[in-house]
This record gives C-alpha cells, structure tokens and sequence, in this order.
C-alpha cells in the first residue's frame, strides 16, 4: 500500500486539488545543532610593538582539532525574545502545486561556541615566538564564539513527494528534500590576550547543505516541519580584534521544527 502512495504523481490534498499558480510559504521555528572539530587560525599582520615588552604585536597560529558546542537556549522561547534560542525562518515558493518543485530562503541562527579549557595542538608564532606544543586553551588566553549566530543563509531547491492523506483530505504527510548554497553571516565574540571585542555582523565566508524530513499539512493553510540538516560552513574572513583576523571550516548537523502559514495563488 504504501509503495502505491509514493508512485502517485500528485496528492488529492487541497493545495493540491488543481494546477494554479504556485503556494507561497513563511514558517518559524528552531534547531539542535552538533558541529565538527575545526582547525582555528588567527591571524595579524600589524607592524605595532608593545610598547612594555618591546616585542611586536603581530600573530599567526593555528589550534588544530578544536571542539565546540551549540546554546540553545530552548528556556528562553516564552520567558524572553522568541529570537534568543537558535532560530530559524523560511520564506518559500512552490512553483507549480502539481509538480511540488519550489524555492526557498532558508535562514538558521546557529551558535557555535568553543569549549573552554580543552587541550589542542597550537602551531604557529604569537608575538616574535614560535610554538608548537600542546596548549590548554583557557578563557586568559582566548574565548572563541559566534555567539550572536553563526548564521547560515541559504537558497534552497526543494522538492515535496506526498506520503499519505487522510479520507476527508484535510490532513496530509509529505517528505520534503532541500539542496541549497548560500552565505554565512556571522557576529563573533573573542576574547585574545586580554582584550574582548563582540563584532559586527558581517559576511565573512560560504555554506552549502541538504535538508530532509518530513511536512504535515493541515487545513490548507498550516503546516509543520521536521528536518535533519547537514552543512559545510567555511569562515574565511571572521574580523578579530584591531586588524587581526580568524578562519575556521566545520560540518554541522541540526534537527529543526517549525510550523508555518502558506498561501496557495
């Protein structure tokens, strides 16, 4: 029975019931996010001496295999603003409801958040000396966090295979499969050899990812999501303190549920 739903070329659904123009969609929601280890590169080319030590300013070191974690901050949905947990929005388009292909904005605000007080390899010179050793990397000598967001934005493809439909047509489950590329947009806090900077939002490199799960529809104008996401992120260009800058590349995974309004044309 269920390999005769998945051949169907259409669901019977109400958004569905006849070729038009398209659906519009906007959902909310939030995400869990789990992230790879990445190899953290600071660098800074200034030609400034401290003026107490008499050795220069300038840096470029890598701590290689550093681990972080999310903050999801699920307590704050109802206590605070809805946009401090990690959030995310779609602003979509179905091109044609027969075929099920659409379009999509697809934004996360993730936080990455590097854990402290763990031991990494640095390699590489900070101020006129050369290291490479085993460190621990405590919050004295630095605190690494895109704790505003690591901010995925992507444009999306998607395509919807209906599964199953209730008997009076008002409710119904499709899979839903997302490919799309996009920007990262990221506001870093750090902290590096005593001084603390919370940065402007900028675009600082690119992602690219894929997202699947499952949608139910309800009533034609509500739905729900569930999705499994991987991403590749690369920060090329993370700003730093004074003129310093930082790049890292990770893989992250999230699972997402939002619910959403759509609006059939």
């Amino acid at each position: 029975m269920l390999s005769t739903v998945l051949a169907q070329d259409i669901c019977d659904c109400p958004s569905q019931s006849k070729v038009g123009k398209g659906t519009f969609y906007f959902s909310w929601g939030y995400n869990k996010d789990w992230y790879s280890k990445s190899d953290l590169h600071f660098q800074n080319n200034t030609s400034a001496i401290n003026p107490e030590t008499g050795k220069p300013e300038s840096y470029n070191f890598t701590l290689y295999d550093v681990q972080a974690t999310d903050r999801p901050g699920f307590k704050d949905i109802l206590r605070t603003d809805l946009t401090i947990p990690q959030y995310v929005y779609r602003l979509g388009y179905y091109f044609n409801n027969k075929r099920d292909f659409g379009i999509e904005i697809n934004f996360d605000h993730t936080k990455y958040i590097m854990k402290n007080n763990q031991t990494v390899r640095l390699k590489g010179s900070i101020h006129g000396e050369y290291y490479d050793k085993d460190t621990l990397v405590s919050p004295n000598f630095l605190e690494f966090e895109h704790s505003d967001g690591a901010n995925f934005l992507l444009l999306n493809f998607m395509k919807r295979q209906p599964l199953l439909t209730s008997k009076n047509k008002k409710h119904w489950v499709s899979a839903v499969v997302k490919v799309g590329a996009g920007l990262v947009i990221p506001k870093t806090r750090v902290h590096i050899f005593g001084e603390t900077l919370d940065n402007r939002f900028h675009v600082a490199g690119y992602c690219a990812g894929i997202e699947t799960g499952f949608r139910y529809d309800a009533f034609k104008y509500i739905f729900m999501e569930y999705t499994a996401k991987g991403v590749f992120a690369d920060y090329r260009n993370v700003l730093v303190i004074g003129e310093g800058k930082a790049r890292h590349h990770f893989w992250a995974f999230e699972n997402i549920l939002s619910v959403g309004l759509q609006f059939p044309l």
